[in-house]
């Protein structure tokens, strides 16, 4: 019988002791005992071992890239993603799998003779420490994925387009240029174009703190994009300072009608649709 083979029957003999006595140290380490209700979490730890139990009496041996240990994998990484999507830490989604070493240990000085333990000892050690790292690689590929859509939303939020007046939109922008926002600002742009059918569209840089040569090249690809679109674009926002540089780097918006102020980027739209503007008493 190999020392898999012995293992599996092992946890299988005592899983309900080895269940309880891992959960309650689970419990402890998390000092979160609410993010996962016990009868949760044992359900888990039985789940878990259950699969193992599997896969070592099926002769799958170490390696968790076989098929043998296929559903422990999957169950693995839906365990990294719900650890995510509740708030814990890497450390505590890890306490998942390590938790259990010290139980496995004892369970293998216990039941096992002297010259068999330290063996034990090792092959739980190697394969736990496997699948800890696979529940690591779950727990940040869905933190990246939490990321990657809180950044997509946050962009889509910093590009609001407004109707100003029929046929008339408004982009003010805040912040720093860069291609990801810059591809948002297009598409935005180019959608509310075609929902409002607008022919004159105000870019705003007030918010933008600097302007170089990669941040023009950003406007003037928005600029033609719209005008492929059908729509005018006027760039407001233009201070002295960022005038300065614009000079100095020789960038240029000779075909782009441009304003100092927001204000007057309005007034000139207005103008060019023939609307007037009457204050009152």
């Amino acid at each position: 019988m190999s020392m898999e083979t012995t293992l599996g029957g092992l946890v299988r003999a005592h899983m309900p002791q080895l269940v309880e006595a891992w959960v309650e140290d689970q419990i402890l380490g998390m000092g979160r005992a609410s993010a996962v209700a016990k009868g949760e979490l044992r359900s888990q730890c039985e789940e878990f071992l259950s699969g193992v139990t599997a896969a070592l009496e099926a002769g799958a041996g170490q390696d968790i890239g076989t098929a043998a240990w296929r559903p422990v994998r999957e169950f693995l990484e839906q365990v990294g993603r719900e650890r995510t999507r509740q708030g814990f830490s890497a450390r505590q989604s890890a306490l998942f799998i390590y938790s259990l070493k010290p139980h496995l240990y004892e369970l293998a000085r216990r039941e096992l003779p002297s010259q068999a333990v330290s063996d034990m000892v090792l092959l739980v050690s190697r394969l736990l420490d496997e699948l800890g790292l696979f529940v690591m690689d779950a727990y940040i590929k869905t933190r990246e994925e939490v990321i990657r859509r809180q950044q997509e939303e946050m962009m889509e939020l910093s590009t609001p387009v407004v109707k100003i007046w029929e046929g008339i939109l408004a982009l003010p922008l805040v912040g720093t240029l860069d291609s990801a926002r810059t591809q948002v600002v297009m598409e935005t742009l180019l959608e509310r174009i075609v929902q409002t059918n607008s022919s004159l569209a105000i870019i705003d840089i007030t918010g933008v703190p600097t302007v170089d040569t990669l941040v023009a090249q950003h406007l003037m690809k928005t600029v033609a994009a719209a005008q492929l679109m059908g729509a005018e674009c006027i760039i407001s926002g233009i201070r002295p300072q960022i005038a300065q540089t614009m000079v100095h780097l020789g960038v240029s918006f000779q075909t782009v009608v441009t304003k100092a102020s927001l204000a007057e980027a309005i007034r000139y739209a207005f103008s060019r649709l023939h609307l007037r503007i009457q204050g009152g008493q």
